[in-house]
């Protein structure tokens, strides 16, 4: 295609990405799948993105899923290999060290939906509908949906959602917990912003242990996320932003954070997840 996969642009602050295939309802193509890729890469290192926000082209959908008309023509080895590329891209989101907002602008489905998962937060217009019907095409969701969806909303909820296929409206979702917001179309890319500059309050570097805290907590023992919890406090603490903090707070005035610190600043011992 002579127009971009992926647009990119800077707005106050956030890199927005948006999944630009609307004719497709933003169908993950392979070629789209490589350039969010390399669109992410270029967001982690662009000194003017504080945050990443993921979108879609048009009004209709965030993403339709996975490509069905490469599919219906693909090998197992290469649908093997397409789902492998799709998961090391929803790896990649959960492992930026700045936040992503899935900013669903539509409907979100199938591999749509998994990648919206991955993201930090997800805001939902109103009206959109949000579900895994890979089964109805005798396929399974395999960006990692049967992986991350439970973790989300409980085993109950994603047996059910998994296995019927069926879809949900923005409204059930943010019942059930799978967004965090169902706003009005006109108000999501305000609602992402908003959103982002609260978050934004927070000192940058107790953000990213809280992330890794919140994130790697989840897959150990409560005595394990227990302790890396106080671990983290206690690598918080060596931080210039926690003197910062704390001096600001006693002040009773506004703290000052520095931004440029986190890349300096001690990392968990196995790294940042989102």
């Amino acid at each position: 295609m002579s127009q971009a996969e992926v647009q990119y642009r800077i707005h106050n602050g956030n890199a927005w990405l948006t999944l630009n295939n609307e004719c497709a309802r933003n169908a993950l193509s392979p070629e789209m799948l490589r350039e969010l890729d390399a669109r992410l890469d270029q967001a982690a290192a662009d000194p003017d993105a504080r945050s990443v926000v993921l979108t879609g082209a048009g009004e209709a959908a965030f993403s339709a899923g996975a490509d069905i008309a490469y599919l219906s023509a693909a090998a197992p080895a290469e649908v093997r290999a397409y789902a492998r590329t799709a998961v090391a891209l929803t790896e990649k989101i959960e492992a930026m060290d700045k936040i992503v907002v899935a900013a669903i602008n539509g409907h979100a489905l199938g591999g749509g939906l998994e990648i919206a998962e991955a993201c930090t937060f997800r805001i939902a217009v109103q009206g959109a509908r949000l579900g895994h019907p890979e089964v109805r095409i005798g396929a399974v969701a395999g960006f990692g949906g049967t992986s991350r969806l439970p973790r989300l909303v409980g085993r109950t909820r994603a047996t059910e959602l998994l296995l019927t296929g069926d879809t949900i409206t923005a409204e059930e979702a943010l019942t059930m917990g799978l967004i965090h917001r169902a706003v009005s179309a006109d108000m999501l890319h305000s609602a992402c912003e908003e959103l982002l500059t609260r978050v934004h309050a927070g000192a940058p570097h107790a953000l990213r242990l809280t992330r890794d805290a919140l994130q790697r907590g989840m897959e150990l023992p409560l005595d394990a996320a227990l302790r890396l919890g106080a671990n983290h406090f206690g690598l918080a603490a060596g931080a210039a932003d926690f003197r910062e903090g704390t001096a600001a707070f006693l002040a009773k005035r506004p703290p000052q954070w520095a931004q440029s610190q986190t890349a300096h600043d001690p990392a968990p011992e196995k790294g940042i997840a989102s």
